[in-house]
């Protein structure tokens, strides 16, 4: 890529930075909260763009310097000096040069977003339920060393343990960026505890990963909600079972990329206290919503892909657990690792740094570069 064709096209985003900067210190802009809130996202990621391209004419500009130094200088140690920095100056041009490309191919505009998690137990009976657990521990102690914030919404336990269904938010930085690759079915092959003859059982979870709604990405009318309360159960101190602390909505939305109306049914009980359960299932209410209207975004890319490693197809088989090999292999990349124990533990960064790599590399071939 030739460096004034490159430099062309970041100089009108200089251009929109210095202008979108101004905008949001702009009095009339920041009481529009919902112009502000997508003007102030422009802004950081458009601030990327701009320190990486200033390092771009900082590398040139070096390349430059050391070319005429070394074309006038006579001194063995300045030259010296001069041949090391010409060399990693060019060392870097093409390091730079494939982030800048990286930062110009759109992104999912969903990333930075907190994500809404939901496991359940697939094929497999209370084995399934039993996988449910292990996989919602491995993402807690995966989150947990992200720094993130984890709060459970809802769950229905297995008979055997494990989880039916558990449903948890999780915030932080890209929480859903980089959750978002585990969305699928989870296939895990194992001797189940209440195995007597030692045969291998398959059993599956899906687990879905939906962007967190802001409040000014959907627009519901709260008056045609309807809700009922109820009294939590489980263990807990004196307000558990005696106060009807648990909210259960329903909402008819219609869909508008299908125009069919659809009941939705949302139930939480993570507080124990009213107002505060309403207020989260209607983030849930929200994110649902507009987890429906996204996927016509992923569609749209799923179209255009010949592979798709977050396609958002929660009915893709994306990995396999095997344990009696200790190997953990993910088909969308054929991916193979054999650290089963400590993957469970939440070591599951490495696999996803792969996933983000496949990924960087699709939207760089289909933006053609």
């Amino acid at each position: 890529m030739a460096d004034n064709n490159l430099l062309g096209r970041l100089d009108g985003l200089v251009s929109r930075f210095e202008e979108v900067g101004t905008l949001i210190t702009d009095p009339a802009v920041i009481a529009d909260m919902k112009r502000f809130v997508k003007l102030n996202k422009e802004y950081r990621d458009l601030e990327k763009i701009v320190v990486t391209r200033n390092e771009y004419v900082n590398t040139l500009n070096g390349i430059k310097e050391a070319r005429q130094l070394l074309e006038t200088e006579q001194d063995p140690e300045m030259r010296e000096i001069a041949r090391d920095e010409l060399d990693a100056c060019n060392a870097r041009i093409p390091e730079l040069e494939e982030e800048i490309k990286l930062l110009l191919v759109p992104s999912d505009p969903e990333d930075d977003k907190n994500a809404i998690v939901e496991i359940r137990g697939g094929t497999g009976g209370d084995e399934a339920a039993l996988f449910a657990g292990d996989l919602y521990r491995m993402y807690m102690k995966y989150c947990e060393t992200k720094g993130w914030k984890v709060a459970l919404s809802s769950c229905s336990e297995g008979s055997s343990g494990g989880y039916k269904e558990i449903i948890f938010t999780v915030s932080g930085e890209k929480a859903y960026g980089t959750l978002k690759y585990e969305s699928g079915v989870h296939r895990v092959q194992r001797v189940p505890s209440t195995e007597t003859q030692g045969r291998v059982h398959t059993s599956a979870a899906t687990v879905a990963v939906l962007p967190e709604a802001d409040e000014f990405d959907v627009e519901i009318n709260e008056g045609e909600i309807k809700w009922d309360t109820f009294r939590s159960g489980g263990a807990g101190g004196q307000n558990v079972n005696k106060v009807e602390s648990g909210v259960r909505l329903r909402y008819v939305w219609k869909n508008p990329n299908t125009g069919v109306s659809e009941e939705i049914l949302i139930e939480c009980t993570e507080t124990r206290d009213q107002p505060k359960n309403k207020e989260r299932a209607l983030t849930r209410l929200r994110s649902f919503i507009y987890d429906k209207e996204h996927q016509k975004y992923l569609d749209d890319i799923a179209n255009k892909r010949k592979t798709m490693v977050s396609s958002g197809d929660r009915s893709a088989k994306i990995r396999t657990y095997n344990y009696p090999q200790g190997r953990i292999t993910d088909h969308r990349i054929n991916y193979t690792i054999y650290n089963l124990s400590a993957f469970m533990d939440g070591d599951i960064q490495s696999c996803i740094d792969q996933l983000t790599v496949a990924e960087n590399a699709e939207r760089l071939k289909e933006a053609e570069l």
